[in-house]
């Protein structure tokens, strides 16, 4: 496209947002344009990483533990509502007036 009909449409563009500009003026943004459409553009998309979330291993370990605790517990006269929340890691009971939580932490080894 050459620079005096790129200005035509700019002067056109211009007019209907109400901003008219003179055919100088029109001629220089041809003129930008044109230079700009050489210029490499660098910018770049952000990328999406795909971020895979490993899923935790059941530690067989620790559920005997747990499961084992929640069956000593259960042997005691004065328990009520025993229960595993969470298979790896904790075991509530009613004791009386409280409600109790024990909770199985098993610790990484150090480097």
């Amino acid at each position: 496209m050459n620079k005096e009909k790129l200005a035509e449409i700019i002067m056109a563009q211009a007019e209907s947002d109400g901003e008219p500009v003179t055919k100088e003026e029109a001629l220089e943004m041809a003129e930008m344009e044109i230079k700009a459409g050489n210029i490499p553009n660098y910018t770049e998309t952000e990328k999406v990483k795909n971020k895979t979330r490993k899923s935790p291993t059941k530690d067989p370990i620790k559920v005997a533990i747990i499961s084992a605790l929640a069956e000593w517990i259960k042997t005691y006269s004065d328990v009520e509502e025993v229960e595993i929340t969470n298979t790896q890691r904790k075991v509530e009971f009613i004791l009386g007036d409280g409600v109790y939580e024990l909770t199985l932490v098993k610790h990484r080894p150090s480097k």
